[in-house]
């Protein structure tokens, strides 16, 4: 009772103070033209509201303007980041077994302006070196392989549009490939090593990348024909090496067969896929080159039947003895086997050679390829092969590669 008379004694001048405050005067003031406060009302809220938002449309206005000038709303990117973790030994120490741990990032970015046409730009670096990048006697270059040294470049660039009806194709380009450029698909394995790559990367598949242009008709019913030219220093003339290709084919979901012959000159070669004989076969610098693809694919996976991919390759310069080459390629690929979305590949072939090699040369691929989600993929490869050395005897080579791949 003490305590509470105590609390309404303090109170009670507190309650007398606040009956004292005038309310309506209070409003008189803020309504004073001496006080710079504004009256606060429906209507205010509304003015400023409006005021509020021509501003957010103005902002956004700008800002749609510089999207559009900065970066096309029809241009598409995607990406690539490859982990290569490997090694390769041989007989000969060319490759004495030590462990590399390598990187690929590749940025690829397609611009339509039209509707229909397409301006392909890949910007690629990486800092891949020895055998996982060089074109060796062991044909150990692998598919991702990139040495660049850490240094961001535009690795490829072209323009392709239709002309006429949408079955006929211009590309041209200042960095692009032949085969880019095909009507018809040469190989549908997945390869690990670039050898492999094509049905086999050797004389009629082989290429540089340079400018370039080509032209390509894919008919409705499955049959298709191109022809294109790639050119390392300099267009069409008669010092500068280059490379024509005509390629015919057929196509139907589950199969394909294509035929090729690409004239080469003034020292156009590529070894990827050949032999140190293979290469250095005698001539004048000129070659033609006939390379036969097909492929097979079942109607459903995950069964034991693999898609199977095939490739022969022959060569011929004009040398009177000792210059005619011939490759061969198997590709084999199972999908959705031990889990959904995986893939095992196998591949094996007879790079290059000069009909004369008292040595056959051989190179294998077996890899697994898990996919761990949508983006990522982890690819633990075997590989080796025989090959004639430097030293010009046999020689065995084998390796490992764990693969990891991120796409986004």
């Amino acid at each position: 009772m003490l305590v509470a008379g105590v609390s309404l004694s303090l109170m009670t001048p507190l309650v007398a103070q606040a009956s004292d405050v005038n309310i309506e005067e209070m409003g008189s003031y803020s309504r004073s033209s001496k006080s710079s406060n504004k009256q606060f009302d429906s209507k205010t809220f509304a003015n400023e509201l409006a005021n509020a938002n021509e501003r957010v449309d103005g902002i956004e206005s700008r800002m749609n303007a510089f999207e559009a000038g900065g970066f096309s709303d029809t241009t598409v990117l995607d990406g690539k980041a490859i982990f290569d973790v490997g090694s390769v030994d041989t007989d000969d120490d060319t490759y004495d077994g030590k462990t590399q741990f390598m990187y690929t990032y590749t940025l690829n970015l397609n611009t339509s302006f039209t509707g229909d046409d397409n301006l392909y730009t890949r910007i690629k670096t990486g800092n891949h070196s020895s055998w996982s990048k060089t074109k060796s006697v062991y044909n150990t270059y692998l598919s991702s392989g990139n040495g660049n040294g850490d240094v961001l470049k535009v690795d490829k660039l072209w323009y392709t549009t239709p002309i006429g009806d949408s079955n006929h194709t211009v590309t041209f380009g200042p960095k692009i490939e032949n085969y880019y450029m095909h009507a018809t698909t040469p190989s549908i394995y997945e390869p690990v090593l670039k050898a492999f790559t094509l049905g086999g990367n050797a004389a009629a598949y082989g290429a540089s990348t340079r400018p370039g242009a080509g032209w390509a008709y894919t008919g409705d019913n499955g049959f298709a024909v191109s022809s294109n030219i790639t050119s390392k220093n300099g267009l069409l003339t008669d010092e500068v090496s280059q490379s024509w290709a005509t390629q015919v084919g057929y196509t139907k979901p589950n199969y394909s067969v294509s035929a090729m012959v690409n004239m080469k000159y003034n020292g156009w070669t590529d070894s990827y896929f050949m032999t140190t004989d293979g290469q250095a076969r005698p001539g004048d610098g000129n070659s033609t080159n006939y390379g036969l693809r097909a492929w097979w694919r079942p109607d459903d996976s995950g069964t034991a039947m693999p898609a199977i991919s095939v490739g022969y390759d022959t060569s011929e310069t004009d040398a009177a003895a000792n210059s005619n080459t011939t490759a061969y390629f198997v590709g084999l690929n199972w999908t959705d086997t031990l889990n959904p979305d995986d893939k095992i590949g196998i591949a094996f072939g007879q790079p290059q050679k000069v009909e004369g090699e008292t040595i056959d040369p051989f190179l294998y691929e077996i890899y697994y390829k898990y996919k761990v989600n949508d983006s990522v993929s982890i690819t633990p490869t075997i590989f080796g092969g025989t090959s004639k050395n430097a030293d010009g005897v046999e020689a065995d080579m084998s390796g490992y590669l764990l693969q990891t791949t991120f796409k986004f």
